[in-house]
Parts: structure tokens; C-alpha cells; sequence
């Protein structure tokens, strides 16, 4: 029998005959609680927030997307592309021309990025899902689709046949520019869309057809910028992502959706960390209440701890006795901290308690390992605060009754 623990237990559960160590011990257990369940609804939160986030952006991202290494563009030769095709783990894939543009529009300019694509953009990225107003282009046409906020500063509406979308780009080349004229190269087109993403992604991009694109920037058939893959359900993305870049060869970089999106997921991922580290310093706070419950438990048990002395019951398993005490009021909290925090973020997900604007709801993402952080944390920081305390505990005190 672990003696020790066993008092530890009685502790626990008994009440002591001073009332302010029953009411400094029910504030410990309170804040311990209080803490452990904040810590996991914010990270619940932000579990949420960082896919509620992603959603948005991931949108338009390819499982896998091969970008120029050096430069702007490369050329992708027969021989290359029927070794792509012959790629198992791949579904389908989408040759782009990607450039910064000038649009012009009713006196209004605007400096916008091009996204020439070819048809099969389509099966690569549900284009229906983003489109706000009107269809999507038509290939071997002069239509674009624009970003809403790219819309919204030109004051650009869809199917406007008697004002054309004016693209402009500099010619490539060098010396002196004698004229405006010889300066850009330039094409007029009819709006034909416009969707919605992200506020970044609306005010940036301009869908159009590839070879619109290709002819804009002076470039040959097989000149591209990069080239999005979709893969096929259940397949090996880094066995693709290795095949892919072993066909392509060192020209090109190889990148997934998480690599695409690498400055939005470190700032996530930043954000998470710090707002733990917050958290967790409010749960340091709270459990030098535990720390000072005990010391006052130790000091309101002094006869019994005596007693316990002169029977034979060594200095280290009296102090055993409070580690344990301090450790499982901190892992009961914690405990129950976690159940009050999961009932909140199931309420919240039913009820939509929290709202981001009038009509979206806060998202919030219940995750295994955010229940693994806070009960390791809980149960670390309780125990480190158990043995401070603990420790107050001397021979010279037991003898001084």
C-alpha cells in the first residue's frame, strides 16, 4: 500500500477545520480548472480560425505545383510531357502563364497579375465554387475572369460589350522607349466573370485563356510559367512530388499546398504558439494557488504531520504526501477543465454562441493532440508546483511542534 498517496487522498477529499484552507483550496482547484479549460477553447479556436483561413486560400491551390527555379517561364517539350503522363499517382494537370499586367477600364487603371490557363484548370480547381457573378472563360477567346476587388476599383461589370478591358504589358527587349505605343503590348478583352476568394487573391488575379496570356507576354506555344497537378484520391504525394520533380529535373521546384501557402501557415502557426505561451503563463499564475494551498495545508496539519513523524514515517514520504495532493488537484482540475472547455466548444459549434460578422460564426476545431497539450501541460506545471511546495517541508518543522 503507497501510504503517501493514500493520506494524499484523504486530504483531498476531507475538509479542513480552519475555513479559509478550505475556501484558499477551492480557489486553487478553481483556477486550476478555469485554466485548462481556456487553454483549450483558444486553442480549439484557433484550430478553427487556422482552417477556417486555409479554406479560403487553398481554394485555387493544386495537390502539387512545379514552378521556374531561375526566371519567369520554361518550355515544356513532348518528350517531357508524355513522361508526365505516364505518372500513376497523377489525375490531371494544368499549364499556366502567370504575369504582372496593367488593366485598363473606363480611364481607370490598375496593375493586376494575368493567370493564363488552359481547359484542364477546370478539373484541377472547381472554378464554379469561386465564381461570384457570371460563367468562366472560354478557351481560344478573348474573355477574362477578375478578381472582385480588382472589379470593384474599376468599377467593372460582366458582359459590358461596349467598354473593352484594355490588358497592357511592357515589351520585352531593351533600349530607349521612343513611344507609348512601341512601349506595351496590348489586348482588349471582355469580362465575362468575377470571383471571390480572399481579399489578397480578389484584388491580385485575372483568369484568362493561356494563349491569350502567351500571345500578351510574346511567348511560344510551350512556354509556360508553371504547371498545377491534381493527383489522384488516395495517392502518395511525396512519391508524385519525386516522380514530378524527376521529370521536370532541377529547373523547377516541386512545392505542395502547404509549401504554396508557407508565409500563411509559419504566421498561423506563430500566432498558435504565442497565444499557448499566453495561456500557459496564466496557468502558471493560477496554480501558485495550488502551491500556496498546500503550504497552508502543511501548516494546518503540523500535529498530524508530527504524529506521523514520531511513528516512524520518514521526512521525504511526509513530503510525498503533498506532491501528491498538489499533483492530483492539478490533474483533477485539469480534468474537469477539459470537460467544461470540450462542452463549451460543442456549444459554440451547435449554438454558434460567437460571431465573427452578423451571419459567420466563430469556427472552432476539436482536435486529439489540443486534449495530449493541455493535460501534459496541466499535469507538468502541477507537478513542478506540487514539489515547490513539497519541499517546504524540513525535519526542524516537524520537530518544532
Amino acid at each position: 500500500m503507497n501510504v503517501p498517496l493514500y493520506i494524499a487522498k484523504r486530504y483531498i477529499r476531507s475538509k479542513s477545520s480552519n475555513n479559509a484552507i478550505n475556501f484558499i483550496t477551492i480557489i486553487a482547484i478553481i483556477g486550476v480548472i478555469l485554466g485548462a479549460a481556456s487553454l483549450f477553447i483558444v486553442l480549439s479556436g484557433f484550430a478553427g480560425l487556422k482552417d477556417f483561413t486555409l479554406q479560403f486560400s487553398s481554394v485555387v491551390d493544386p495537390d502539387l505545383k512545379a514552378e521556374i527555379a531561375i526566371g519567369k517561364s520554361f518550355n515544356l517539350t513532348e518528350d517531357t510531357i508524355a513522361k508526365l503522363n505516364g505518372i500513376e499517382e497523377m489525375a490531371v494537370y494544368s499549364k499556366t502563364v502567370e504575369e504582372r499586367v496593367i488593366i485598363s477600364f473606363d480611364n481607370k487603371n490598375y496593375i493586376a497579375t494575368i493567370k493564363g490557363v488552359d481547359e484542364q484548370f477546370k478539373q484541377v480547381v472547381q472554378v464554379d465554387s469561386i465564381l461570384e457573378t457570371g460563367n468562366w472563360l472560354d478557351q481560344k477567346s478573348n474573355q477574362i475572369v477578375v478578381g472582385w476587388g480588382i472589379a470593384t476599383n474599376l468599377s467593372l461589370g460582366v458582359l459590358d460589350y461596349t467598354k473593352p478591358v484594355s490588358i497592357y504589358v511592357p515589351k520585352p527587349g531593351t533600349g530607349q522607349i521612343t513611344s507609348t505605343k512601341n512601349a506595351f503590348e496590348m489586348v482588349n478583352t471582355l469580362n465575362v466573370g468575377i470571383f471571390y476568394i480572399n481579399e489578397t487573391l480578389n484584388d491580385t488575379y485575372v483568369y484568362a485563356p493561356i494563349d491569350l496570356a502567351q500571345h500578351l507576354l510574346s511567348y511560344h506555344p510551350n512556354q509556360i510559367s508553371a504547371i498545377e497537378f491534381k493527383l489522384k484520391e488516395g495517392s502518395d504525394e511525396g512519391l508524385a512530388k519525386e516522380k514530378i520533380q524527376l521529370v521536370l529535373g532541377d529547373k523547377v521546384i516541386v512545392k505542395n499546398r502547404a509549401q504554396l501557402n508557407d508565409a500563411l501557415y509559419k504566421m498561423l502557426n506563430t500566432e498558435n504558439l504565442v497565444v499557448y505561451l499566453i495561456f500557459t503563463l496564466v496557468l502558471i499564475i493560477a496554480l501558485f494557488n495550488v502551491i500556496g494551498s498546500i503550504i497552508m495545508m502543511i501548516l494546518d496539519k503540523k500535529k498530524s504531520l508530527n504524529t506521523l513523524f514520531n511513528i516512524g514515517i520518514t521526512v521525504k514520504d511526509i513530503r510525498r504526501i503533498f506532491f501528491f495532493q498538489g499533483s492530483l488537484m492539478s490533474i483533477i482540475g485539469g480534468l474537469i477543465g477539459l470537460g467544461l472547455g470540450l462542452l463549451v466548444v460543442l456549444l459554440q459549434k451547435a449554438f454558434n454562441l460567437v460571431l465573427i460578422t452578423v451571419t459567420i460564426p466563430y469556427p472552432v476545431l476539436i482536435k486529439p493532440e489540443n486534449f495530449l497539450i493541455v493535460f501534459v501541460t496541466i499535469s507538468i506545471l502541477g507537478v513542478i508546483a506540487s514539489k515547490i511546495a513539497s519541499v517546504r517541508i524540513t525535519k526542524s518543522l516537524l520537530k518544532a511542534y
